[in-house]
């Protein structure tokens, strides 16, 4: 049993010309879960991003997606977790990975960064990088130096779809994570797929 989430983040950039590509991930979910909520995300001067207050099978949480771009997340969930004294183990980040196939999902309960700069600046800001994260697989970019303009591409319509697929499936799991429930999701999201 992980602690219940108080604050749930999706990462991505602002901005129309970012809202499809693959690293809006997180924001994709945030979204989903605004609407399934009937919330309206409204721009927070003060935590440097969109957030709403939403109720999850009893459980009061904030949503966040940082207006910061990827690099400076850790400016929006600091000030949000800061404010609210949210501890870093009650912060779940939504972002998208490039080690997974498209519609793989994983639960990590903190670790590293892997490259991924929303992760390293918000451990950074955090002081800690012991918070827990939903993987979303986004496919692998053909080569290192081609990951920049892969994760800031658009997806085609069949990887998109199942992007959009695992999505829901998270969703429906979304009471689980809440409440810490870890264990009972892992079991319906990790067989979703194959990651190495």
């Amino acid at each position: 049993m992980a602690e219940p989430i108080a604050l749930m983040v999706g990462l991505g950039n602002p901005g129309p010309e970012y809202t499809q590509t693959r690293h809006n991930a997180g924001f994709w979910f945030i979204d989903a879960v605004a609407r399934q909520c009937g919330v309206q995300l409204r721009h927070e001067a003060r935590f440097h991003g969109e957030a709403a207050r939403v109720n999850v099978s009893g459980h009061n949480l904030w949503l966040l997606k940082p207006s910061t771009f990827m690099n400076r997340s850790g400016l929006a969930v600091a000030a949000l977790a800061n404010f609210y004294k949210i501890a870093p183990a009650a912060i779940l980040v939504i972002h998208d990975e490039l080690d997974f196939d498209p519609g793989v999902l994983r639960l990590k309960e903190g670790g590293g960064h892997a490259g991924h700069n929303g992760l390293k600046d918000i451990a950074a800001q955090l002081g800690t990088p012991q918070f827990p994260r939903v993987r979303v697989g986004v496919g692998r970019a053909a080569s290192a130096a081609d990951k920049i303009n892969y994760v800031l591409g658009k997806p085609p319509s069949a990887e998109r779809h199942q992007i959009d697929d695992a999505l829901t499936d998270l969703l429906h799991e979304l009471p689980k994570l809440v409440a810490g429930e870890w264990d009972k999701a892992q079991m319906v999201l990790h067989g979703r797929g194959k990651a190495p």
